[in-house]
């Protein structure tokens, strides 16, 4: 050994090369949308943290379930705040539109 080191690198700057070699890109953008609507929900609307996920990153468009009617009509209704901070997040992407369902529960016996 020449005793000479390579310089450190942080772990978090190699996953998106990791990523993209194994073909997982649009995993590994979907997981950081995921953090970050949550962190931006929890933040902004504290009362829907928890009862609201991100369940697709298509094109565009952020598609979100909420639990109960209470909650997506308050999502609605905060769309283009929660748009202009999810868009201006480092883990945000370039989403022009967020939708929001309510989630549907399976018939009651």
């Amino acid at each position: 050994m020449t005793g000479r080191r390579r310089p450190m690198t942080r772990i978090g700057d190699l996953v998106p090369d990791a990523a993209r070699a194994l073909g997982l890109e649009d995993e590994l953008r979907l997981s950081r949308a995921i953090a970050t609507f949550e962190a931006i929900v929890a933040e902004r609307v504290p009362a829907a943290a928890g009862a609201c996920r991100v369940v697709q990153l298509e094109g565009f468009a952020l598609d979100v379930e909420a639990d109960a009617p209470i909650v997506a009509q308050e999502l609605r209704l905060r769309g283009r705040e929660l748009l202009e901070a999810f868009t201006s997040a480092p883990g945000g992407v370039g989403v022009r539109d967020i939708r929001v369902r309510v989630r549907r529960t399976g018939p009651r016996v």
